[in-house]
């Protein structure tokens, strides 16, 4: 990745990133107010000092001493109360602007296309935008926050000090550049660091969440500590990273330190000397020292800016690329919001390719009556879970329309069409949340009452009345708590909840036991009654009471008809049913390798 400090374009993402800060602008400006303000009172306490040193050099008044003493305290409530304040406000803008860059972001990850989920990993997503979001926030935090307030400060000392004594100024001012130059110096190593180091975390838990997420297949083939070993090891690694950093990071700091205290000795040997000499009061050289002490505290700040600057530069990078990702799939300016379907479904020369030297399927031709049920089967491959992709508009097909009551499905808004289809999938996804609302939850405001309807009529409600809880039971990750066939049962309940007039069903029943699967057939039965449905099935005892078989092989329908029409044609349809029914009558097992 191109460095970004280095783009003409990276002042123009800072401005873009303001749009998060405008919420907040009156409140920045009060912030910005009190600091100034907290700047001012700092550059005034060493005049103060200088007042009270002078008043004891001179054997002045105890009420001077004390005036100057009272004014000490002032000056310290003034500054920790303005600090106090700032602080609680900073705070609260800094919780707003992640919050507003928390909503853009996450709003866009679930409006991107599953291409862009393909290609990156949940892991290294959450990282990039947990880190990159805390890293604008910190940069944005230092620039608004101390810089400002530093320039006032410089400015402010630079004057007090010129006029205290003009050639004890040059003396200290003559170290200022160094901590600037030494900055400058480690800028660049510094930022690749932080580069470095988001890219390897990125990938330590991307890696991390897909071992959390197939555990089971971690614990099948005894790889627990091979996987630990690996995370330790990018761990330890990325941590070698982070010691040797600091390591660098604190002898850039001694170095800065080393300058500070130059500075320092110098004023005190050449104040010195002015005393000695009577041309300076003892006042005036402890006045010195505080701007000393305070000067390269905002100097060192100040050097920080271009590093800061940097490390913005890659947050906001890496922020932008969630945020600039392509989105091929988004919805035409004048797409229609979809109220109600009858359920009418047409493939019209349908071809689709995840690249062009691949296609997945040709010249894809179908109509669907509403109310018809559809079979999908074939080879693994062939094109069926992609077929029904193209009709949710997950993706958009390369060549070819898809129509839903007679309207081009890219006329229509994604998120309203996919509102009108229900889907039960082979391996039901269930939150970690109740059983109530894992039902409700393609209908979060439906009663109790309609809840447990279709929790009954998805032959479900027997089971969740056992539970702890009963429907407030939490069914655990992915529904761990459940068995396969119950969150199968949930899921449809689910799906007759949001009562889609289209409904796919892939592979509903394959991954379960005869037991399950019959009780789960007789929930199917009842859901897709009166609705178009598309059946995804290896298992072809499932769909012979199918409308219409449609035989997907290689991309392309090569057999359509019903059960009984296809298996007189004698063709692959029926090959495929005497392979299936061949091992079952001759108690043989079905191979695994057979395309089914």
């Amino acid at each position: 990745m191109a460095d970004q400090t280095t783009n003409p374009h990276w002042f123009s993402q800072g401005r873009r990133a303001l749009i998060f800060v405008r919420p907040f602008r009156r409140v920045v400006c009060f912030i910005l107010a009190l600091t100034l303000g907290g700047a001012a009172l700092s550059a005034v306490e060493p005049l103060v000092l200088k007042y009270l040193f002078d008043q004891l050099g001179s054997g002045g008044k105890f009420q001077n001493v004390g005036l100057a003493v009272g004014g000490l305290l002032l000056l310290g409530l003034g500054h920790e109360a303005i600090l106090a304040l700032s602080s609680w406000l900073t705070w609260r803008v800094r919780l707003g602007v992640h919050y507003g860059l928390l909503e853009a972001t996450v709003d866009r990850l679930h409006s991107l296309p599953l291409t862009f989920h393909r290609e990156e990993s949940v892991g290294g997503i959450m990282t990039k935008l947990d880190r990159g979001i805390q890293g604008f926030l910190e940069a944005l935090s230092e620039m608004a926050f101390n810089v400002l307030p530093a320039l006032v400060y410089l400015a402010l000392s630079f004057v007090v000090m010129v006029r205290l004594d003009g050639r004890l100024s040059w003396v200290v001012l003559a170290f200022t550049p160094l901590p600037a130059l030494i900055g400058a110096w480690a800028a660049e190593k510094q930022t690749r660091r932080e580069r470095n180091l988001l890219d390897r975390w990125a990938k330590i838990y991307s890696r991390f969440n897909e071992v959390l997420s197939g555990i089971l297949t971690v614990k099948s083939f005894a790889m627990e500590d091979e996987e630990k070993r690996r995370f330790l090891h990018g761990v330890y690694e990325a941590n070698a990273v982070v010691v040797h950093g600091v390591g660098f990071d604190s002898g850039v700091g001694a170095a800065k330190n080393l300058v500070v205290m130059l500075a320092r000795i110098a004023a005190i040997a050449f104040g010195s000397l002015f005393i000695l000499r009577g041309e300076m009061t003892v006042g005036t050289l402890i006045a010195f020292l505080g701007y000393v002490g305070g000067l390269f505290g905002p100097v060192q700040g100040l050097t920080g800016i271009y590093q800061t600057l940097r490390r913005a530069s890659v947050s906001l990078s890496t922020i932008y690329s969630i945020l600039d990702a392509q989105d091929h799939l988004a919805d035409a300016p004048n797409a229609c919001e979809v109220q109600s379907l009858r359920g009418e479904v047409l493939f019209a020369n349908v071809g689709f390719a995840y690249n062009e030297k691949k296609p997945i399927l040709r010249q894809i031709d179908f109509y669907v009556r509403p109310g018809e049920m559809v079979a999908l089967v074939g080879p693994s491959g062939a094109g069926k879970t992609t077929l029904m992709a193209l009709l949710q508009r997950l993706y958009d097909p390369t060549s070819g329309a898809i129509l839903v009551d007679g309207v081009d499905l890219r006329a229509l808004q994604q998120r309203s069409l996919r509102r009108q289809i229900g889907v039960v999938l082979q391996e039901a996804l269930l939150f970690n949340d109740s059983v109530r609302n894992n039902i409700a939850y393609g209908r979060p405001g439906a009663s109790q009452r309609e809840i447990i309807e279709a929790a009954k009529a998805a032959y479900a409600d027997e089971f969740i009345a056992r539970l702890p809880e009963g429907y407030e039971t939490l069914v655990g990750e992915r529904g761990g708590r459940l068995s396969a066939g119950e969150r199968q049962r949930v899921a449809i309940a689910r799906a007759l909840l949001k009562n889609p007039p289209i409904l796919i069903l892939d592979e509903a029943t394959s991954a379960l036991d005869a037991e399950s699967e019959g009780l789960v057939q007789e929930a199917l039965a009842r859901l897709v009654k009166g609705r178009t449905t598309f059946v995804i099935a290896h298992r072809l005892s499932t769909v012979v009471g199918a409308d219409r078989i449609l035989v997907l092989k290689e991309g392309g329908i090569v057999e359509s008809g019903d059960h009984e029409t296809l298996m007189k044609n004698n063709g692959y349809y029926a090959s495929l049913v005497r392979r299936q029914t061949q091992g079952l009558l001759a108690g043989a097992v079905v191979s695994f390798s057979d395309p089914l």
